[in-house]
């Protein structure tokens, strides 16, 4: 990975400038350093409550290190344990800063009023698309719904227009998903902002009669190419990083995209935030900035993690489709409720 250039360092020097003035960290290192650039950050150290991927958030920290001299820390776990954690600990939590697979955790925490706003040069490094109406948070990634199905099992044809085409009865006992995840939740909270509770429950009702579930996407992915079940709903990025390797849990299946601004081409943004009762306001709010820019997003659009760069125009792994040519719906990441969205599924009998 290329170093940044010093452009960036100055922006570091800035951000704390900025800070000085006005937050009640200044009296922090980071806070108070001056304008030396990264090595202002200098013995500072940074908590990451982190449900992305490890081996994605690991390079981030990595690198931001190596330029600025910020000691991460990560503690990791999935989206809910650790949104609601944030929420018990408020503002004696340790973290610094939250990184969560799916928005809706990020909203949870939102909502609690938890976080700092993020800073304008940070925001303006990320589209509309994919960061919160807000500016409490912003996006860092993003990936897709997609149906895997097993050719052998169903046709082309037979494959549903609609995430709604799965209630119908002519799909009972041809599909599955992971209803205990985050992913698949997320993917509800979606179908719940474009169609509303009553239609939602419905929805989720005749899922219960139709669907099989499992434990986990990848798990999903591997029952559909084992010929157990004909298709699932999951994110594109299990498939695409089977196909990297050897490509044992997906060589009998194929990627649907249904498209047309349908729930079922929903794409949910990975966030980013940083918590009011950090200590360390400047370097967290840099630790954002960096995983936002050309650095931190050719990481994803290199790596191996096969998910989507949203900010800085970088562009996504050659092996993806676009962002543009999913024709996801347009939502906006803040209205996704994930405590509504579990009440529901537990009414219908999912949870």
């Amino acid at each position: 990975m290329n170093r940044l250039p010093l452009v960036f360092a100055a922006a570091l020097a800035a951000t704390a400038l900025t800070l000085t003035g006005c937050s009640s960290a200044s009296t922090t290192p980071a806070a108070t350093a001056g304008a030396t650039g990264a090595a202002s950050f200098s013995g500072t150290s940074l908590t990451v409550y982190n449900a992305q991927h490890e081996e994605l958030t690991q390079e981030w920290a990595d690198e931001f290190t190596k330029e600025t001299g910020v000691t991460v820390t990560l503690r990791n776990g999935s989206d809910s344990e650790l949104g609601n954690q944030i929420i018990a600990e408020g503002a004696a939590s340790p973290a610094d800063v939250f990184l969560a697979e799916n928005s809706p955790s990020m909203s949870l925490v939102e909502n609690a009023g938890l976080f700092a706003a993020i800073d304008a040069d940070t925001l303006a490094q990320v589209p509309t698309a994919y960061k919160p109406s807000t500016g409490k948070w912003t996006g860092i990634a993003a990936r897709s719904t997609v149906v895997v199905y097993n050719p052998s099992l169903i046709s082309e044809a037979e494959l549903p227009a609609s995430l709604l085409d799965l209630a119908d009865a002519k799909y009972k006992g041809k599909w599955a998903a992971s209803p205990g995840g985050a992913d698949f939740q997320a993917i509800v909270s979606a179908l719940l902002a474009e169609k509303g509770h009553d239609a939602t429950l419905a929805w989720l009702t005749s899922m219960k009669a139709n669907f099989t579930a499992y434990k986990g996407n990848s798990t999903v992915m591997k029952a559909v190419n084992a010929g157990e079940i004909p298709l699932g709903v999951i994110y594109h990025y299990y498939w695409f990083i089977d196909q990297a390797g050897t490509k044992e849990n997906s060589l009998n299946t194929k990627l649907h995209y249904i498209k047309n601004e349908d729930p079922g081409a929903f794409v949910s943004v990975s966030g980013g935030g940083v918590l009011a009762s950090s200590k360390n306001q400047a370097a967290a709010q840099a630790f954002v900035k960096f995983i936002t820019g050309k650095a931190g997003q050719g990481i994803l659009q290199t790596g191996t993690s096969f998910e989507y760069p949203v900010a800085s125009e970088v562009a996504p792994n050659p092996a993806l489709p676009t962002l543009a040519s999913l024709e996801a719906p347009t939502i906006d990441p803040s209205t996704l409720n994930s405590t509504e969205v579990t009440d529901l599924m537990t009414q219908a009998g999912l949870l």
